[in-house]
């Protein structure tokens, strides 16, 4: 598993990551962006976009 400084190095790097953050809901990759710096693996990245859109409103 390949791990980055950031979100902004991981987007910027994987490709696929990228496709995936940007088919996100624009409010889920709005709370992704604010912890940016926790995420560094695209695994992260799933993981926390997968638990935000499992929350209610």
């Amino acid at each position: 598993m390949n791990r980055y400084h950031n979100l902004t190095e991981l987007l910027a790097i994987n490709r696929s990551a990228h496709t995936y953050f940007s088919q996100l809901p624009t409010h889920v990759r709005r709370m992704i962006i604010e912890r940016g710096d926790c995420v560094h693996s695209q695994a992260e990245l799933q993981g926390y976009a997968e638990k935000l859109m499992s929350q209610k409103d």
